[in-house]
């Protein structure tokens, strides 16, 4: 898909990494910070997130005019469970969305919020809260294909100053992770991350999609999907005469990837 490209908002995928991203100061969080002071320079109309936080059965978006914060995690500071983030939503862009992934049946949720995969990137990229958001959920159920081409229905969205973000991380293996920040990475590690990596910035959109033919380098990198899935919809939603660049990269604990990654141009 080629269109005109002056008004065509970008979109990015952001490796979040640990919630306290939202309170610290690191090479991640000033990537996430220079990217915001861009990207408020186009003046995004709203902003869609798709939040591997919310992992579901079925597909839902929210549709409040004032989406709570929330705080899902625990075993972290109160200075964290105290941070708000209180964006205003937008419930005409919910309808919006329902009827683009149209025969996909999308429930308006009024129920959710803003989890910490959207309001942890978002305090640093827009730290004033003053462009409305609402997420979508990650269908759990559905294959990887699926959320592609969710992403492709969404583009759209992106001529209309709608800027479109994902949250998760390429590689995320909790149960291997170390909590000494600068532990090394696995071998497997830093090769799926590199292979990722080298696929979005060769447009080889295909391999990012079927990750799991990587073998047991994706099986050990994406244990479980829903981390890996929000990268699907924002290169869903890339154009024909688009490139990917990577604003920053770097595996946290040996099994965390902070791979932010930006699809069509910030200025």
């Amino acid at each position: 898909m080629s269109q005109d490209t002056s008004s065509r908002m970008p979109a990015v995928f952001f490796g979040h990494g640990s919630p306290m991203n939202a309170l610290e100061d690191n090479q991640y969080t000033a990537a996430w910070e220079q990217l915001g002071r861009s990207l408020a320079a186009r003046k995004p109309k709203a902003i869609l997130a798709i939040s591997a936080h919310w992992y579901t059965r079925g597909t839902a978006v929210t549709a409040m005019a004032m989406p709570k914060t929330i705080h899902d995690f625990g075993g972290f500071p109160q200075a964290l469970f105290d941070v708000q983030y209180p964006a205003k939503g937008d419930p005409e862009l919910a309808v919006q969305i329902a009827e683009l992934l149209a025969p996909v049946p999308v429930h308006l949720d009024h129920a959710w919020g803003l989890d910490h995969g959207t309001w942890s990137v978002l305090i640093k990229a827009f730290p004033h809260a003053d462009v409305p958001v609402i997420q979508l959920s990650i269908d759990g159920t559905k294959p990887a294909q699926f959320h592609f081409e969710l992403g492709q229905k969404l583009a759209v969205l992106r001529e209309q100053g709608v800027l479109i973000i994902g949250s998760g991380d390429v590689v995320h293996n909790l149960r291997m992770m170390s909590w000494d920040k600068n532990a090394p990475a696995p071998d497997w590690a830093v090769r799926f991350n590199d292979t990722i990596r080298a696929s979005l910035l060769n447009n080889d959109v295909q391999q990012v999609v079927s990750y799991e033919d990587l073998g047991q380098d994706a099986a050990l990198s994406v244990p479980t999907a829903e981390h890996f899935l929000p990268l699907l919809y924002v290169i869903g939603c890339q154009h024909d005469d688009e490139k990917i660049s990577i604003a920053v990269d770097g595996i946290e604990g040996g099994t965390i990837s902070m791979l932010t990654a930006v699809v069509g141009a910030l200025t």
